[in-house]
């Protein structure tokens, strides 16, 4: 850029700044910036267009257009050479509009006496705000130095939004941050929450974007580039020898940091005029948009590095986003774009919700959720941009919606709902200790599932009458390196201690698919998860299998102890685990070890392939339980971390029905103990119907207990069982609305 065009951006930028210093405010000041652009630029136009809902853009201010278009020109997203601008998020430069790609005639603004056009997005870190758009009756393309200079100016203009500058009358102008939004993601973990937010971390707010003195901001951003380096190459030190991913991350880090074309790119910015902090966010947000675009899975990771640094570097430029656990609000819900177990248990049991943009019904996160029976909505978009510290918010986990700064209305039927749901958990404590027989004699066992101690104290407080499931796997994906044996040993003494005389059916370790260990080395699988997981990772690695058996055998001390291993898909994988178990009783009773007074030795039938196993494999095994949820994404060929099939399915579908009663006929000729464990056994019509199919042992989390007892001590197994037949003999897909009308009718 010429020095004379770079003292004009500048001096655009400098007479910016003293508009935001001025008394101005909403409509006045943008009308006055309108202005000042088309006069810096020496272009007849200047609009400014911004979003006044998710997919409509408003022309909020303009110098040479008809002043009576503004609040009442509007255009759809992709609509015309703004639409454009606002969808792509890319410039729009061109010498001659009306030719152009898309346009569209608005007679209203008197636009048709204007040749060029160039648009530049509006937009803060992916969040899109709106259009800036110069315009001039000469047929010419913009040089890339005005663009530049536009761009520049348009990310002045987001940060002035960000802060409140333009917020009048109107849709498209109303505050930032203030509004009422409900966002959709995928429900994860039931239950509902109100609270105010906490962002796990803080989004940086640059109220400084136009530079003093572009000297000091050079020496400013030298020495916070300099410090991010230095802590870079600390957390390279303190990761040599570990886990060679890691280190191949951080390698990926300290390229980004050392990185000249990124650090030039933002002294050029600074050099037109921006802050320090403000060069900084012009290249993330610009690095966002490209990964919004980039479907290559390793170019996303290495933008996702690049936008860490960025995050990093505005921290230490700021000094925001340093918050303690120590300032959480008394109901906190937690916002994060993603967030590791290790960070999710420190926040432990105080969280009242969590909100994830991104994260999987199977993630790590996930999982420690629903251990901390802790409601949890995945898959949000724009939750990390949208939400501020502190913002009210209501988390519906059942639904997957979240209302963020909620209406007086929404929040009086949230709170009716939520009075409801507190209501009937007191009517489910009367039916506590009552034994879960149906109104036709039969006696359904009711058990939890669990994966930390914390969990334990539910096993009196629900009513519950075992572990059906105790997930080891938790205590292995929170650490950094491999636990110790005398470690685990301790951990499921303390489960047993807890459990008392009550049943803990222990999953041995399930790894791989969607559960990683950091310091296990991880092997790039086109499908994970049919791939190398659970029991296929135990037996080729029988050491970590050994040991977990012996700390669960010595953890027994005497009692008995119940062992369940995951994902068998073939008789002889289970002979294989089950030969691994009789050698490490021998090996103990050999080192004089205290042996269990009854070990039970059990499969988890996640595959429909070993429900086809010979009869032989049905009479060897200690008993089986169904692992429904792997169960289902397998039967239907519907992966259900996948949201656009994931709901394509149904329990109640008259084929998945069958299919458990196979199940049930094959295990009644062997006498054999079955189970249902997943997320199906703790909803009540579910529950209900897998009942009727002839399951007599569910286990599900302890808040489900009630609401699933509650039903069955008032149904009729034999009239379900009916109704589900004669919908099969009538050729229906699922029996879901017939036993709906059945349910409605008794009531």
């Amino acid at each position: 850029m010429a020095d004379g065009t770079e003292t004009e951006s500048r001096k655009l930028l400098g007479r910016l700044r003293e508009e935001m210093a001025s008394e101005a405010a909403g409509q006045e000041r943008l009308d006055r910036i309108t202005h000042l652009i088309a006069d810096s630029m020496r272009s007849e136009v200047c609009s400014i267009y911004l979003f006044r809902d998710e997919d409509t853009l408003e022309l909020c201010a303009t110098e040479g257009l008809s002043p009576e278009a503004v609040h009442k020109t509007r255009m759809r997203m992709g609509e015309g050479l703004v639409g454009r601008v606002a969808k792509s998020g890319k410039v729009v430069n061109t010498a001659d509009a009306p030719s152009a790609k898309g346009f569209r005639y608005m007679p209203e603004t008197g636009e048709e006496r204007f040749s060029s056009f160039l648009g530049v997005p509006v937009q803060r870190l992916g969040e899109k705000l709106g259009v800036l758009v110069v315009q001039s009756r000469e047929a010419r393309e913009f040089s890339a130095d005005e663009v530049y200079a536009l761009e520049v100016v348009a990310m002045v203009l987001a940060e002035m939004a960000e802060l409140g500058a333009f917020v009048g009358e109107g849709a498209a102008l109303s505050p930032l941050h203030q509004q009422s939004v409900q966002l959709t993601g995928g429900p994860a973990q039931e239950g509902s929450a109100e609270g105010h937010v906490w962002l796990h971390e803080p989004r940086v707010v640059v109220t400084n974007p136009i530079a003093d003195d572009p000297h000091r901001e050079r020496e400013r951003l030298d020495e916070a580039v300099e410090e991010l380096r230095v802590g870079v190459d600390k957390m390279l030190e303190i990761s040599r020898g570990g886990d060679t991913e890691q280190l191949q991350v951080l390698e990926a880090y300290r390229m980004f940091a050392n990185s000249k074309g990124w650090m030039r790119r933002m002294e050029e910015d600074i050099a037109r005029g921006l802050s320090a902090e403000a060069a900084v966010e012009k290249e993330q947000s610009q690095a966002r948009a490209r990964m919004e675009q980039v479907t290559d899975p390793y170019l996303r990771e290495r933008l996702a590095d690049l936008d860490d640094l960025s995050n990093r570097l505005l921290r230490i430029l700021t000094g925001q986003g340093k918050t303690d656990s120590a300032d959480l609000p008394p109901d906190p819900i937690l916002i994060a774009r993603n967030i590791g177990p290790g960070d999710l248990l420190e926040y432990g049991r105080a969280l009242k919700g969590i909100v994830l943009e991104e994260g999987s019904v199977g993630s790590h996160a996930t999982i420690v959720a629903r251990a901390l029976a802790i409601p949890l909505v995945v898959h949000v978009g724009r939750i990390t941009t949208e939400a501020l510290n502190g913002d009210h918010i209501l988390v519906d986990g059942d639904n997957g919606v979240v209302h963020l700064r909620p209406e007086d209305t929404v929040v009086s039927a949230f709170r009716d709902k939520m009075a409801m749901q507190t209501k009937a958990q007191e009517r489910y404590a009367s039916i506590r200790e009552t034994p879960t027989v149906t109104q036709d004699g039969v006696r359904i066992n009711m058990t939890m599932n669990a994966g930390l101690m914390a969990d334990l104290p539910s096993l009196n407080n629900s009513g519950a009458e075992g572990v059906g499931l105790f997930r080891t796997e938790l205590q292995f994906l929170i650490r950094n390196q491999m636990p110790k044996r005398s470690e685990l040993v301790a951990q499921y003494k303390r489960v047993l201690d807890a459990a008392s005389d009550k049943r803990v059916v222990f999953r041995t370790l399930d790894i791989g698919s969607d559960k990683v260990l950091p310091y296990m080395k991880h092997v790039e699988e086109p499908n994970p998860a049919l791939g190398w997981r659970a029991i296929r990772v135990g037996l080729d690695k029988r050491g970590v299998m050994r040991m977990q058996l012996q700390a669960l055998i010595r953890a027994a001390e005497g009692r008995p102890l119940t062992i369940m291993f995951p994902f068998v898909a073939q008789a002889d994988e289970f002979r294989e685990a089950r030969w691994e178990v009789k050698k490490t009783i021998e090996r103990e009773r050999r080192l004089g070890h205290v042996l269990p007074e009854t070990l039970d030795v059990g499969a988890m039938l996640e595959t429909p392939s070993l429900a086809f196993a010979p009869q032989k494999f049905f009479d060897e095994v200690g008993f089986i339980s169904i692992g429904g949820n792997d169960l289902k994404q397998f039967f239907f060929a519907a992966d259900r971390e996948n949201e656009l099939v994931r709901r394509r399915y149904d329990t109640l579908n008259v084929s998945f029905l069958s299919f458990i009663e196979r199940i049930v006929e094959r295990c009644t000729i062997s006498d054999t103990p079955l189970s249902f464990c997943g997320e199906d056994a703790g909803r009540p019509v579910e529950a209900l119907c897998l009942a009727a199919m002839g399951i007599r042992s569910l286990s599900m989390r302890p808040a489900s207990i009630g609401p699933v007892k509650s039903l069955l001590l008032r149904s009729n197994l034999q009239e379900v069982r009916k109704i589900i037949a004669d919908a099969r003999h009538r050729g229906e897909q699922s029996v879901r609305p017939a036993v709906m009308d059945w349910l409605r009718a008794q009531s």
